[in-house]
């Protein structure tokens, strides 16, 4: 069996955290013995059973994989919709149904709405976001597969040490981060905050307007940018007070996996990708302004000692085994 990745994005417009999760599967998928490589776009001498796909395939596409007999797994973030309002996910869920009717196809087939339904698996991080391929696109409940991400195994086989009087948090400068507004909450709740990151471009307007902050607020605030020395960053995560992250969006924070992996208190969004994830395990915060976070951060900041952690994550290479035993499945299918 001969699976190849594909994804319609290049890495080099955009860091974050859907490459490394690409990578790292890519990883776990060769250290368990899968037959895997990238899709080469160029490459007609290339073969495959199956391709995972990362994003949400066009009609077309998948047409043409059926055609030659090749299996696609679809694995899209649903980040935006998974983070709406229980309201905003039934009026799309709407539009969805009306559109597939009223709309011409030439339409519908832009949208891929049916790419849930005409793929041979869909892949979900979370309960969350299975429920919605289900409930909103039409998945067939039997083609829907929850595989978690995992963890690095320095960061799982890191050692406790005391614990010291910085939060950490690790995401990329940018507005659905809200590491801005997180730093002006901290400034408000006098909680000592280490930011761990770089934006995607130094000179955009937001990343300007966090540099001034941090440059007016040295006393409370740290910024050192990106770490990318995977056991320095398991040393902070199990140094650290407590791990937070306040974004407006998320899927399934992958470092929020890994401080949980080095038993680091949480205080993430309340969002249901969080709830579904970590449940009663870790602290939540509602998406809301700085003077109203601060509360939340000064109550998590005082409580972190006393928590417990959350359970911790699969390794990678268990995650390569439940994708694996996912292709397998399909290669003994036939359409």
């Amino acid at each position: 069996m001969r699976v190849l990745l594909d994804h319609p994005n290049p890495f080099l417009l955009a860091h974050g955290g859907f490459q490394i999760q690409i990578e790292q599967i890519f990883r776990a998928l060769k250290e368990v013995g899968t037959n895997v490589d990238f899709l080469r776009w160029w490459d007609d001498t290339q073969s495959a059973d199956v391709i995972h796909y990362f994003g949400r395939p066009p009609i077309a596409y998948l047409s043409a994989a059926h055609n030659k007999g090749i299996k696609v797994v679809l694995n899209q973030l649903l980040t935006g919709l998974g983070s709406r309002k229980p309201l905003a996910i039934k009026a799309e869920k709407t539009a969805i149904t009306l559109g597939r009717i009223v709309l011409p196809p030439m339409l519908t087939t832009r949208f891929a709405w049916d790419a849930f339904r005409h793929s041979d698996a869909c892949i979900a991080n979370t309960e969350w976001e299975a429920h919605l391929m289900r409930e909103v696109f039409g998945a067939p409940p039997k083609n829907v597969y929850v595989v978690p991400n995992g963890v690095e195994e320095v960061f799982l086989r890191s050692s406790a040490v005391p614990r010291g009087q910085w939060l950490v948090c690790t995401a990329t400068v940018t507005e659905r981060k809200r590491v801005l507004e997180l730093a002006q909450a901290a400034v408000q709740a006098r909680t000592p905050l280490w930011i761990i990151g770089k934006p995607y471009a130094f000179a955009d307007a937001y990343a300007e307007q966090f540099t001034r902050f941090l440059e007016a607020n040295k006393e409370l605030l740290r910024f050192e940018g990106a770490i990318s020395d995977r056991a320095q960053l398991a040393r902070v995560y199990r140094e650290a007070r407590g791990f937070v992250l306040l974004s407006t969006m998320e899927t399934r924070s992958l470092a929020a996996e890994e401080a949980a992996a080095c038993e680091c208190p949480l205080l993430l969004s309340d969002l249901p990708w969080a709830k579904s994830v970590y449940g009663s395990h870790a602290a939540y915060c509602p998406v809301t302004s700085p003077s109203r976070s601060a509360s939340y951060l000064r109550a998590f900041y005082d409580a972190a000692p006393d928590m417990k952690p959350a359970p911790r994550p699969l390794p990678w290479p268990e995650v390569g085994r439940q994708f694996t035993a996912v292709y397998s499945r399909l290669s003994r299918t036939s359409r």
